[in-house]
C-alpha cells in the first residue's frame, strides 16, 4: 500500500488551489476583455449613427422617440414646446455636457459681438492661469491653440453651418472638449476649499479632478457645471426631463446669481445621462 505523507498531501492541495486560482484569473481576464470589446463595439455603433453635433430639429420631433403609452415623457415634450422651438443633439459619449455647452455658447458668440469681446481675454489668459496652477504648458498648449482658433473664426464671422462642421471634426472637437475639461478642473482646484464639501468618497479635489473631470468620456454632474459657468462667467439654463410626475420639466439656472438681471446664454436639455442644446422660442 502506498502511503502519502502530510507534506505531499499539502503540496497536491496547494497545486490544485493554484490551478483553480489561475483558471479563475484567466476567466476574469477573458470576461474583462469581452466587456471591453463589447463597450468598444457599442461606442463604434453610436459613433456611426450619431454626429458629434447634429443639425437643428423641431422639439416636437422628440415625441417620436417615445411610445404612445409613455404619457410622462410625451406630456413633458408637449410642455417643452411652449418655451423651446428647436433642439440640437450631441453624441452620447460622456462628453455631451462639455460639447453641448461649448457649441451652444460659441453659437451664441456668433450673434453677440459684445459678449465675444468680453470673453476673448478670459479665453486668451486661461492657458497662463492653468500653467500657474501647475498644469504642464507643453500638455495644454495645443488644446488652447485649437480653442482660440475656433474663437478667431467666430470673430471673422463664420456661419453656423461652418461651426457645426468644426464641431464634427473629431480632432478639433475633442481637443476643445479636453481644454474645457482642463479649465473646469482648474477652477475646481482653485476653489478647492469650497468644492471639497461636495465631493464624495473621501477624495481630495485634486483626486476628483484627475478621476472625474479631466479624463475624456467621463460624465458630468452639477459640480462640473457650477465650476465651468463660474470660470467663464456664463449663465446656462438646464431643463431636466425625467420620469418625475407633474407633466412639466424642471429648470435650473447655473452661473447666474439670485436677483441678477442676467439671462442665460446657453440652454440645454438634460435627459438621464445626456445633454443636448435647446433653442428658446423667439
Amino acid at each position: 500500500m502506498t502511503t502519502v505523507n502530510m507534506s505531499e498531501a499539502n503540496d497536491v492541495s496547494n497545486n490544485d488551489n493554484q490551478v483553480t486560482c489561475n483558471m479563475t484569473a484567466a476567466t476574469e481576464a477573458n470576461n474583462d476583455e469581452l466587456i471591453l470589446a463589447q463597450e468598444k463595439q457599442i461606442e463604434k455603433e453610436i459613433a456611426d449613427k450619431t454626429d458629434l453635433v447634429g443639425q437643428r430639429l423641431e422639439v416636437s420631433k422628440l415625441v417620436n422617440e417615445y411610445s404612445a403609452d409613455d404619457h410622462i415623457y410625451r406630456h413633458k415634450i408637449f410642455d417643452l414646446q411652449k418655451s423651446y422651438a428647436f433642439i440640437r443633439k450631441t453624441r452620447p459619449d460622456g462628453n455631451c455636457f462639455f460639447r453641448a455647452f461649448s457649441f451652444g455658447y460659441f453659437e451664441y458668440l456668433l450673434r453677440d459681438r459684445q459678449e465675444l469681446d468680453r470673453f476673448w481675454p478670459i479665453a486668451q489668459q486661461s492657458k497662463d492661469k492653468l500653467v500657474e496652477q501647475g498644469f504642464p504648458q507643453f500638455t495644454i498648449e495645443d488644446f488652447h491653440e485649437v480653442f482660440m482658433d475656433i474663437l478667431k473664426k467666430i470673430r471673422e464671422g463664420i456661419k453656423v453651418e461652418e461651426l457645426v462642421e468644426l464641431f464634427n471634426e473629431s480632432g478639433i472637437s475633442d481637443y476643445l472638449v479636453v481644454y474645457v475639461r482642463l479649465i473646469t478642473s482648474g477652477h475646481l482646484q482653485k476653489e478647492s476649499e469650497f468644492f471639497s464639501n461636495f465631493i464624495e468618497g473621501h477624495r481630495t479635489v485634486s483626486e476628483f479632478c484627475k478621476q472625474e473631470v479631466e479624463p475624456m468620456y467621463k460624465e458630468s454632474d452639477h459640480i462640473h457645471i457650477i465650476a465651468l459657468t463660474a470660470e467663464f462667467k456664463v449663465g446656462v439654463r438646464i431643463v431636466y426631463m425625467d420620469r418625475g410626475e407633474g407633466g412639466k420639466a424642471n429648470t435650473h439656472d447655473f452661473g447666474i446669481e439670485d436677483g441678477s438681471p442676467d439671462v442665460p446664454k446657453v440652454f440645454l436639455l438634460y435627459r438621464p445621462g445626456h445633454y443636448d442644446v435647446l433653442y428658446p422660442v423667439n
